[in-house]
């Protein structure tokens, strides 16, 4: 895992496409219990070199009933994006999607090294469907998420947006988010 983790850390595939340059941010550990699979880290993350060092992190560790020293203990919680490079901005605001070269090089070459793997969370669109292949609105496949258990938990990207969308999906603050910490804490136990 080790030489796989240094190894992402130096790739500059996508460098023509990175409005501020590579730099994979991931966090790796082959012994973790839950894998996030994200987006793309953002600005800030990109800048810290720390993954979820935003409000959207604050929010994802919120859903998860974690604080930031569990989070960021790679033997607990691991993080390989979709694309691990901020992408850049789209003409009318949000972040580009992630880079489609990232995770078909990356994620078969990372996977198989995790040896105590529990939980795959897939956070956002992207991931949602590299992984399960779903076609399914965001919504319905997040509110339909007891199907992709025990393995997988998906879930929309921690963003403001999410705000505005989980006030008009009531059932994501009562029915999902207890479902999530149960399993997180089911995946962390001894």
């Amino acid at each position: 895992m080790e030489r796989a983790a240094a190894a992402a850390s130096a790739c500059t595939l996508c460098a023509p496409h990175l409005p501020l340059g590579p730099r994979p941010i991931h966090q790796l550990h082959r012994d973790t219990r839950i894998l996030i699979t994200s987006q793309a880290p953002g600005t800030k993350a990109h800048l810290s070199g720390i993954p979820f060092e935003d409000a959207s992190g604050e929010r994802l560790r919120d859903w998860l009933g974690l604080d930031k020293d569990r989070f960021y203990d790679p033997t607990q919680v691991a993080i390989l994006p979709m694309g691990m490079c901020y992408p850049g901005r789209l003409p009318g605001g949000g972040d580009c999607p992630p880079r489609p070269e990232c995770a078909p090089l990356w994620h078969p070459r990372v996977l198989p090294l995790f040896s105590g793997l529990r939980l795959r969370l897939l956070v956002g669109a992207h991931a949602i469907r590299f992984v399960l292949g779903s076609r399914l609105p965001l919504g319905e496949r997040v509110a339909r998420f007891a199907e992709s258990l025990p393995g997988h938990f998906p879930l929309p990207h921690p963003s403001w947006r999410t705000l505005v969308w989980a006030k008009k999906h009531p059932w994501f603050d009562a029915e999902v988010i207890p479902a999530l910490r149960r399993e997180v804490a089911r995946a962390l136990e001894d």
